[in-house]
């Protein structure tokens, strides 16, 4: 994890801010030159925002490059399971893994120009002969895809589809969808900006509060 700020307000709401760039790092530590976002640091910083009374909702900007499978899912896990408003927005891109972290949040945004990148679950591009690997793979891919669809609106036979698509992705299976397409299929819930993820935590507040 890069950073965790506080965002001010005019409307006297506290706000954190929590970015999931890069790679999501797990017990496999990554070479110093990658950017990384280290699962054990966010897992009880997502904990003590949900407990804090102080902070009233959680906006989660990623930009994910994958990483650890296991790691992730730990994350989006805790964040289907808060509480508190929160909102994730998707900036640039959101590889492997940032697609169940995305739609883990109470409401999906996704920026214009922002992609997603479906692909099935790897270990460095290299498909695995040994059986018990590829049945282990085969069960974390499964537990991707029932998340995703739990919490979005895509249907399970046209994430699968995307998943094994072998037209999108040179050399590999796998599609890229954009802004619009992630939100017409589903997978994300509206397109958005930074002020509509706030507008939309500052909303929540309100209700709560009210």
């Amino acid at each position: 994890m890069d950073e965790i700020r506080e965002l001010g307000s005019s409307r006297a709401q506290n706000i954190h801010c929590l970015t999931i760039v890069g790679q999501v790092e797990g017990h496999q530590l990554l070479p110093e030159d990658v950017k990384t976002t280290k699962y054990e640091h966010v897992l009880p910083l997502i904990a003590a925002i949900e407990e804090s009374a102080e902070i009233e909702g959680l906006l989660i900007l990623l930009n994910t490059m994958g990483g650890d499978v296991e790691a992730g899912l730990a994350i989006a896990e805790l964040i289907a399971g808060m509480k508190k408003p929160n909102v994730s927005l998707v900036l640039g891109g959101g590889h492997s893994i940032g697609v169940p972290l995305a739609v883990a949040a109470k409401r999906s945004m996704i920026a214009p120009s922002a992609a997603m990148t479906i692909h099935p679950v790897r270990l460095n591009g290299v498909v695995i002969g040994v059986p018990q690997t590829y049945n282990y793979f085969n069960r974390i891919q499964e537990r991707i895809v029932s998340f995703v669809t739990e919490h979005s609106r895509v249907k399970r036979e046209e994430y699968l589809r995307l998943m094994t698509n072998t037209d999108e992705l040179a050399n590999d299976v796998g599609s890229v969808i954009y802004g619009a397409e992630a939100v017409e299929k589903g997978l994300i819930d509206c397109i958005g900006t930074l002020s509509d993820a706030l507008d939309y935590l500052h909303s929540e507040i309100e209700k709560r509060k009210n």
